[in-house]
């Protein structure tokens, strides 16, 4: 898609959190009111017809559109959240991050074998806390799991989507 105006909107950060880092900031798409319809418009125009029953917000930039889109599909939100962060019985995974090792859990009755998934973050980029979302929805056997990314970050060397091969994965900007 790379939006203009996205792109025009979207800041990146050096050096953050760690020196090497080039973050990208989605927070400055997320104020912006015409950013957030354009993202939400694509969005639904990528997923109404897919039959989504949850979408998996990844912690915690994810939650802001999957909520959004979730609104607009009329299917449910299902958080995948930081470790001691949900009160229920959870499963989890840990991954390895560009610069670090993380886990993210989801409570145990979360998804059934009925459902159908969308996996929503910010950013794909290393593609390892995408790799332990989608694991972790694996584990529930649903009836077919999506993936999609506001960014997709590939002009750093990162090949994130390669670990998905197979799997139907949409980003709304490539970077």
């Amino acid at each position: 898609m790379n939006n203009k105006l996205l792109i025009d909107n979207l800041r990146a950060i050096p050096d953050f959190p760690r020196k090497g880092i080039n973050f990208r900031d989605v927070t400055t798409l997320y104020k912006n009111a015409e950013c957030m319809k354009i993202m939400l418009n694509e969005l639904e125009a990528l997923y109404k017809d897919k039959g989504i029953t949850k979408i998996v917000g990844v912690e915690s930039r994810g939650f802001v559109m999957a909520s959004a889109l979730a609104g607009r599909l009329g299917c449910g939100v299902v958080l995948a959240r930081k470790p001691g962060k949900l009160p229920a019985t959870v499963v989890k995974e840990s991954f390895t991050k560009e610069y670090g090792v993380d886990t993210i859990e989801m409570h145990i009755d979360s998804i059934d074998e009925n459902d159908v998934v969308l996996i929503h973050d910010d950013l794909l980029a290393t593609g390892g806390t995408a790799k332990a979302a989608y694991k972790l929805v694996e584990n529930f056997h649903p009836k077919k799991i999506y993936m999609n990314f506001i960014i997709e970050i590939t002009d750093e060397g990162l090949h994130g989507r390669d670990l998905f091969e197979g799997i139907e994965l949409t980003t709304l900007m490539v970077v």
